[in-house]
């Protein structure tokens, strides 16, 4: 108890010297009081390791002498030892904190630094006191030095303060015995007055007078007309010309108000009241239009942005006020007889004003916009450097241009930040780049992390001449950022071009060039500079997903599994997963069971670990009959999974592997149908002599008809579409030159295989007729079969009648039937009730000969409607894949009767 009450009596002195909360705020002061004891008393904090500390120090002298800094080494291991007579119990905490503190000793630690160390020699000369001072300067023995001054009415003697010296000092107490006035006396003695300080001139009455005649036409009296009005009061042209200058320099004049107004109460001597008045409105225009830049320079600004713009146009100004100092000071001191010219004057000062006009232009409009970006000053800066230079303007050309770069370099310091470093600047509104507001995947960094900011109206956050390189630059930052994750930034930054290009107007403008407009000229400027940077990181991140990461491996796996490429291992997951099917076995829609077929079908091409397999909800909802009489239950509920690193999947998104899932669903309900007709089960195979054969010519033609159909279109599929499809791809991912191009190819590859196998919109009737055709075909063999099945139970009705018969002997047929009666005792009887019931179900109450007629009709409308489909869309359409259809259409018609 009494270790935590020191304990919290040492917590209130820390929060009252820490966090100094007023007592009055108890409840603020109550909180603070209890996180910082409850942190002090549950701390988990051991002491520091001695011995580790030890270690730590014993292997950066070996470090030392590693990278051949003996010298330091030796230094090191000198003050070791110089401290091992001084240890204390707070030796290991000291020594620990300062190599934590350390920064790459062996590197950065220089042996000239260590004379600083030392400590200062003593100073053997006797120090200067003020008792020195005062005996040579004779001061000590002044009496009224040390008296106070009474600052009262009266000065007697009797109110005289004497200083008293508590320490018994005599030379001081007689010091204090000086009266008040001996002090006074003796201070005035030593104060400069006016007349000492005033610099006398022999003529400067005479000068002082020159200046306040030349000043009285200011303060005279306005002289009043015959007919009662005032006289304009006479001026000369060199005051005229001075009030101008002021005016122009921003001063308070007595010819122009504060709005740069003509006074209309003075008038130019010798000149008529209309070339008055327009020689003062030509000034006073000039005046006016630079107001604003007046204005603009005096608020202050927040925005660096708006700062450096500030400054820029506080030089122009500086330098135009330098022009108006140098026209001034030609007049001020006059050597010889000059004329005073205010139209030269105004011509003189013409070449300076127009580049100030443009950025006073440009004050008003940004004024006058509601709540302009902060880099809209930039848009206009550039649109006046470009008009400056088709006008011919040269002076206004080099002035607006290098103000321009100056203001552009700020706005370029986030850009480089983002691509050199992958960061934004927190709180900056003028990037066009906006960071996470959440945590998200890794390989939705690319996609979803970052994004750029538009306007409500959809235009992108940034100026409007460095819109083409955004996605460049946006591009570049992005591919930094999965460099950091991938670990790869440091390795980067040594193969960065150092030399990066120069962004200002002497670089970009040199006059060799001078008549090729300046967009263009900004435009390989600043081309040159983004790639400087794009292109070193994009090559990164492209060589590393390729030769580290295996995308030219995840490429083949998806190929393997979801476009089957190789028909061998297709074939033996699809016929596993079709042989669950036709029996009715669960195991069809079970994950776990689907997942080792998949890898045990595709383990000699793709790394099985990453290979998976579900079943969609809806497959459980539907009954087994239904999933194996059709394509469009059953087989689309089978998705199979690969994962790949997560690198590869910013290239393969999510929505791409849906497009993937879609060709593999359409190439296995295609591949179900062929095993349908080419795979019979032998339970229900009937063997009566060919009689069946004979009677079903109509079930054999369609049969190879719906076969033919199916093997064009797998061959369609396969040679025409996907292969040439996926050579492209790989192609294109070789020759990309950012991630963006990968991204984009990929989009492309997944877009092109959907649309070239009609399994995009537009060919959705199309799509549905060629699975009537599959579902059809599966009809037909059930339908077949379950005519087997009927002809078999008769024979085995027949055989049962003759075998009780007592008269006739088992003929060849009723031995086959017994046969056949023991093949079917190998059949589960579930399943064959389940398998009779299918096929059964397949008969719609018609005849055989009737039913099989009816479906070869509706083989051939299907195939006329999907051959003229095919024909119609490609000649109507404008798309890549029009050729395609085209060909398939052409490839069908070959099977069309006429």
């Amino acid at each position: 108890m009494a270790y935590l009450a020191q304990l919290g009596a040492l917590t209130d002195e820390l929060v009252a010297a820490v966090r100094a909360i007023p007592e009055t705020q108890r409840q603020r002061l109550d909180l603070c009081r209890e996180s910082t004891l409850r942190a002090l008393r549950y701390h988990n904090f051991a002491r520091t390791n001695q011995f580790e500390v030890e270690d730590r120090l014993n292997g950066l002298e070996e470090r030392f002498r590693v990278t051949g800094r003996d010298a330091l080494a030796d230094e090191f291991r000198k003050r070791l030892d110089a401290l091992e007579p001084f240890r204390d119990k707070w030796t290991p905490d000291v020594l620990h904190f300062i190599l934590e503190l350390a920064d790459q000793p062996a590197q950065k630690s220089d042996l000239s630094n260590l004379h600083l160390l030392a400590a200062p020699e003593e100073d053997t000369q006797p120090g200067l006191t003020w008792q020195d001072i005062a005996r040579e300067d004779g001061w000590h023995e002044d009496k009224a030095l040390w008296r106070n001054i009474n600052y009262a009415s009266s000065s007697d003697d009797d109110n005289d303060h004497h200083y008293r010296d508590h320490d018994g000092d005599d030379a001081r107490s007689r010091t204090s015995a000086a009266s008040l006035s001996s002090i006074s006396s003796s201070t005035d003695q030593y104060r400069p007055t006016v007349q000492q300080l005033t610099i006398k001139s022999p003529d400067g009455e005479l000068q002082l007078t020159q200046v306040r005649e030349s000043q009285i036409w200011r303060h005279a009296d306005h002289a009043v007309a015959a007919e009662g009005r005032l006289k304009k009061r006479p001026i000369s042209n060199l005051q005229f010309l001075r009030e101008a200058l002021f005016m122009l320099g921003d001063l308070e004049t007595t010819l122009f108000d504060s709005r740069c107004e003509p006074v209309t109460t003075y008038q130019l001597a010798d000149v008529s009241w209309q070339t008055h008045k327009a020689l003062a409105t030509s000034f006073a225009e000039c005046g006016r239009k630079l107001a604003p830049l007046r204005d603009f320079v005096k608020r202050q600004q927040q925005v660096p942005l708006l700062q450096v713009f500030q400054d820029s146009l506080q030089k122009a100004l500086r330098s135009f006020d330098r022009e108006l100092a140098a026209i001034q000071g030609r007049f001020v001191s006059v050597q010889q007889d000059v004329v005073v010219s205010l139209l030269a004057v105004l011509a003189e000062l013409s070449p300076y004003l127009l580049p100030l006009y443009a950025l006073s232009g440009i004050i008003q409009q940004l004024q006058e916009e509601r709540n302009p970006h902060a880099f809209r000053y930039l848009e206009l800066l550039f649109d006046a450097v470009g008009m400056a230079q088709i006008e011919g303007r040269r002076g206004a050309y080099a002035l607006l241009g290098r103000i321009f770069f100056d203001c552009f370099q700020v706005y370029l310091k986030p850009i480089r930040l983002w691509m050199e470093e992958g960061k934004l600047v927190p709180g900056d509104r003028t990037f066009f780049v906006s960071g996470p507001s959440t945590k998200q995947p890794l390989h939705q960094i690319w996609k979803s992390r970052f994004n750029l900011l538009r306007s409500p109206e959809g235009t992108l956050h940034a100026p409007r001449f460095l819109q083409p390189a955004i996605t460049r630059i946006f591009t570049t930052g992005k591919s930094i950022v999965v460099l950091k994750h991938l670990k790869q930034h440091e390795s980067l930054r040594k193969q960065r071009d150092r030399n990066e290009p120069q962004m200002d107007f002497a670089t970009v403008c040199p006059e060799d060039v001078e008549f090729a407009p300046f967009s263009e000229l900004f435009g390989a400027a600043f081309d040159g500079w983004i790639q400087s940077k794009h292109h070193t990181a994009s090559a990164t991140l492209h060589a590393l997903l390729f030769n580290s990461y295996g995308l030219s491996q995840g490429l083949d796996a998806l190929e393997y599994i979801y476009l089957m490429s190789d028909g061998s291992k297709s074939h033996a997951f699809a016929s596993a997963v079709f042989r669950h099917l036709d029996s009715f076995s669960a195991a069809w829609k079970d994950r776990f069971t689907l997942t080792e077929i998949a890898q045990e079908a595709f383990s000699t091409c793709v790394d099985t670990y990453r290979l998976s397999a579900e079943v969609g909800p809806h497959s459980v909802a539907q009954s087994a009959t239904a999933s194996r009489s059709s394509v469009r239950l059953g087989l689309p509920t089978i998705r199979l999974g690969y994962r790949l690193p997560w690198p590869v999947r910013i290239i393969v998104p999510e929505e791409a592997i849906e497009g993937y899932h879609r060709m593999f669903t359409f190439l296995l309900q295609i591949r179900r149908t062929i095993f349908v007709l080419t795979h019979p089960i032998l339970s229900f195979q009937a063997d009566r002599d060919g009689s069946a054969t004979d009677r079903s010519p109509k079930y054999y033609l369609l049969r190879t008809k719906t076969l033919w159909f199916c093997n064009i279109l797998l061959t369609y599929l396969t040679t025409l579409v996907l292969a040439p499809s996926m050579a492209k791809l790989r192609d294109d991912l070789r020759n990309a030159v950012d991630v963006d191009e990968m991204v984009a190819a990929h989009a492309e590859f997944i877009n092109r295989i959907t649309s070239e196998s009609c399994q995009g919109p537009k060919l959705q009737p199309i799509r549905d007729c060629i699975l009537d055709i599959l579902d059809l075909a599966i009809k037909a063999e059930d339908t077949h079969r379950a005519e087997m099945v009927r002809e078999a139970e008769e024979d085995q009705e027949s055989s049962r009648l003759s075998v009780m018969s007592p008269f006739k002997s088992p003929s060849k047929s009723t031995r086959k039937a017994a046969v056949k009666e023991e093949e079917q005792d190998m059949v589960s009887p579930d399943v064959e009730a389940m398998m009779r019931k299918s096929v059964m179900g397949a008969s719609s109450g018609k005849p055989y000969a009737v039913a099989m007629r009816d479906m070869h009709a509706d083989f051939e409308r299907h195939l006329r409607f999907v051959a003229g489909g095919l024909r119609g869309v490609a000649r109507a359409s404008r798309e890549k894949a029009a050729g395609k259809w085209d060909m398939l259409a052409e490839m069908l018609e070959v099977g069309i009767r006429d």
